[in-house]
């Protein structure tokens, strides 16, 4: 079967091997494994938890209506990221048999109510639709936001997606020299020189208005372990948090596992997006395995 419900979870199971899939838990929509020839791609805590109490750790979690913590009029009293990633998602079926793809919904219906009403007044009303395609080496999340209300309304957009390294200080990103960076460790802005990002501390860096031309790479010892394009999502976000901070995040287990770790992660966050009445806006993030270094130019 392409596609197959198990209590919570969604699975989605190639047409061409069964070793290639992909499970998403309905508690934030969250893509928490995803298996090319039975080669895991992503990371996920060994201690995460899928009993609601808490997003789940790793994988791809959908970060809205805001990223981070935000003192924006209308955010500053909703949580770090907002609650798309701790509400229970819809299921709203399969909409494609080859490449197995299936949707899920999040309404005022079926969200967090205790977070969303943090959210200006607690009342806006939207619509978002989730799409999930998997093929052989690629595997295609596509958001679909609408604004259902009378008023216009702001959000922020991230695929928080934790891709699974075999070792960080062997891991690159590449294409982001001269590329805006504003720096959360060091708390500073700056035009990025480095012709690489490497890892031998924490690094939590957001890179503003990336021409979504550039592919951006993940690069293990010389060979292109991911890819990520984007498709309507200007900035990224580079994070791994080193071994201080995941000392005090509980669920966050091995210990080590920012070592098997990094997070690259397409957005819209260093702007609020304003949507009136009616409109609605889209963005993709599509990964894949495999390929030549792609070195692009500034």
């Amino acid at each position: 079967m392409p596609i197959e419900v198990k209590g919570n979870d969604v699975v989605l199971t190639s047409s061409s091997t069964t070793q290639t899939q992909v499970r998403v838990n309905l508690f934030g929509a969250t893509v928490y494994s995803w298996t090319i020839a039975g080669k895991q791609q992503l990371w996920t805590s060994d201690a995460a938890l899928f009993d609601g109490s808490k997003p789940i750790r790793g994988g791809i979690p959908l970060i809205f209506p805001v990223f981070g913590k935000s003192s924006a009029s209308g955010f500053e009293k909703l949580p770090q990221h907002g609650f798309a990633r701790n509400s229970t998602w819809e299921f709203l079926g399969q909409t494609h048999a080859n490449p197995p793809t299936v949707q899920f919904g999040l309404s005022p219906e079926n969200v967090n109510r205790k977070v969303y009403n943090n959210w200006d007044n607690g009342d806006n009303d939207f619509s978002v639709i989730y799409t999930i395609a998997l093929e052989d080496e690629q595997l295609v999340t596509s958001v679909e936001i609408q604004n259902t209300d009378r008023k216009e309304w702001k959000f922020n957009w991230l695929f928080h997606t934790y891709f699974l390294v075999d070792d960080i200080e062997d891991t690159l990103i590449n294409n982001l020299p001269g590329e805006k960076c504003n720096d959360r460790v060091v708390h500073e802005r700056y035009i990025e020189k480095h012709p690489i990002i490497s890892f031998d501390q924490e690094v939590d860096r957001v890179y503003s208005d990336v021409s979504t031309n550039k592919l951006l790479q993940i690069i293990e010892l010389g060979k292109v372990k991911h890819n990520i394009k984007r498709v309507n999502l200007p900035d990224v976000v580079v994070w791994n948090p080193w071994s201080e901070i995941v000392k005090e995040v509980a669920d966050f287990e091995p210990k080590q596992g920012y070592r098997r770790m990094v997070c690259v992660e397409p957005g819209y966050v260093e702007q609020l997006k304003i949507l009136k009445p009616g409109e609605v806006w889209t963005a993709s993030q599509i990964l894949h395995k495999g390929d030549d270094i792609n070195l692009q130019a500034i």
